[in-house]
């Protein structure tokens, strides 16, 4: 019993010293000249690693404030140190990040997400994400003009950099409050160049092609999705390798493309075989994305027989196969697992094999549904 006395009172005579050394950096950031500020807030970012509670305690002594205020400092030590304090004070603390935006913090970084400086860059990028976590944060993000900015670093930040940019942009995405898109159309190209280079299973992918189905919804972001050189055939191969989440969006921007003029987008749709990812996601997808891809599929098949081309033609026997075997209500499963075993072979062999089947299979000789 008395060591756990001694440990309770070495606990609360550390929380004392904490408290009076939380205490004497918030009166050096209020009142100290600039070199004690710089100091001070370097210290207070070392220390509010520690725990949420200690972040609570700063921002209760009121260091939120000057620091904000040391953003606009035109030395850039300044800006800096208190950029990385502010940063360590917003984690996991949902009040701190509502201060922080409440003390006017989001001006001066965006006016830091215009400078050339690639660190101090980076670091405000950081900065908007985290506090744009923050339902009650992101109107006053979205309305700051921060997105052209963000936009820019997905072309020429680092990879930290656009990981973090695109992750801001998806949080001011979902902002409701915000009926005008914040994505300008601009925001496409460098979109799907990142969806091409990464895992399409990650979760960069998902928030990538999240994006990407907003700016679907606007024919500037339609006509930029098609104009960009891969761009369809990126989403296809997602919607072959993505995650539920990608999948699901990928075949959305597809299907905004087609319905919204379906003469200019489907045969471009068509080219890049999207058939058979489509058709496995009519199984395979979340319920969203297998409605999606069916409505996709069915913009998709209808067309004069002698404009058909290759993987129009294998969704059509397919579809004819499976639903001759077990009917319309389990066309889709039966058609999924004739596409598995064609996938695993070369499509242009089994279309002459295919062929034959569809003219002379009986239901017993098909793979049990």
């Amino acid at each position: 019993m008395g060591h756990n006395t001694r440990m309770d009172q070495e606990e609360e005579t550390w929380n004392q010293k904490k408290q009076n050394l939380i205490q004497d950096l918030a009166r050096k950031i209020i009142h100290g000249d600039l070199d004690t500020k710089i100091q001070a807030a370097k210290d207070i970012r070392k220390l509010a690693k520690s725990s949420v509670k200690t972040r609570s305690s700063f921002a209760a002594a009121g260091v939120i404030q000057p620091l904000v205020s040391m953003l606009l400092s035109s030395n850039l030590d300044a800006t800096e140190a208190a950029l990385l304090a502010l940063l360590n004070l917003a984690v996991r603390n949902e009040r701190n990040k509502v201060r922080i935006v409440a003390s006017g913090a989001v001006p001066p970084l965006v006016d830091l997400l215009k400078f050339q400086n690639g660190s101090l860059r980076e670091l405000a990028t950081a900065a908007i994400l985290t506090l744009s976590a923050s339902a009650s944060n992101k109107p006053t993000i979205a309305a700051s003009g921060v997105a052209p900015h963000l936009v820019q670093i997905l072309s020429s930040g680092s990879v930290q950099g656009k990981v973090d940019a695109v992750t801001a942009l998806y949080n001011l995405s979902t902002c409701t409050e915000n009926c005008t898109p914040i994505l300008p159309a601009g925001a496409v190209p460098p979109l799907l160049v990142l969806l091409k280079e990464c895992r399409k299973y990650s979760k960069f992918a998902e928030k990538t092609t999240a994006l990407l189905e907003i700016l679907s919804n606007h024919e500037e972001g339609r006509s930029a999705i098609s104009d960009t050189n891969g761009g369809i055939l990126t989403l296809v191969e997602t919607i072959e390798d993505g995650s539920l989440i990608s999948t699901e969006h990928a075949v959305g921007v597809l299907l905004s493309l087609c319905q919204s003029c379906r003469n200019k987008y489907r045969e471009l749709i068509l080219k890049e075989g999207a058939i058979p990812g489509l058709l496995r996601l009519t199984v395979e997808g979340t319920t969203k994305a297998q409605e999606k891809a069916r409505t996709l599929l069915d913009l998709l098949r209808d067309t004069p027989p002698q404009r058909r081309l290759a993987s129009e033609v294998l969704e059509s026997i397919v579809y004819d196969i499976a639903t001759r075997v077990d009917g319309a209500d389990k066309a889709a499963e039966t058609a999924k697992k004739l596409l598995q075993d064609m996938v695993h072979r070369s499509m242009e062999l089994s279309m002459s094999r295919l062929q034959l089947r569809a003219a002379s299979c009986t239901p017993s000789e098909m793979p049990p549904a």
